[in-house]
């Protein structure tokens, strides 16, 4: 699986990056076919609470899923768009199953 992240209007710090890494990795134990996610990191509005956001795009054979998620934070906006992915992936794998 390929990992490609982005950070739009910042610059994404070494630890930031390896967190995002660290947590799409994990899709992979969901659904094997996961073949690239991309990720999105926007701040919004600087100076304001809830400005980060936070975009999933994973690429499975035949179709693409997107979440998106505004957080107080790169980490808790990765973590909900994780969770989130997780059950589409799984819902995606189950219509595959029922064909």
């Amino acid at each position: 699986m390929e990992i490609k992240i982005q950070a739009l209007k910042f610059d994404a710090t070494d630890k930031l990056q390896a967190f995002v890494e660290k947590k799409v990795g994990k899709l992979e134990k969901t659904y094997e076919e996961v073949q690239q996610v991309e990720v999105q990191l926007k701040v919004v509005k600087p100076a304001t609470a809830m400005n980060k956001e936070v975009s999933l795009t994973a690429a499975v054979p035949g179709n693409k899923l997107f979440v998106t998620k505004t957080c107080d934070t790169f980490e808790e906006g990765v973590d909900q768009c994780v969770d989130a992915m997780k059950v589409q992936l799984t819902k995606f794998k189950e219509k595959l199953r029922n064909k």
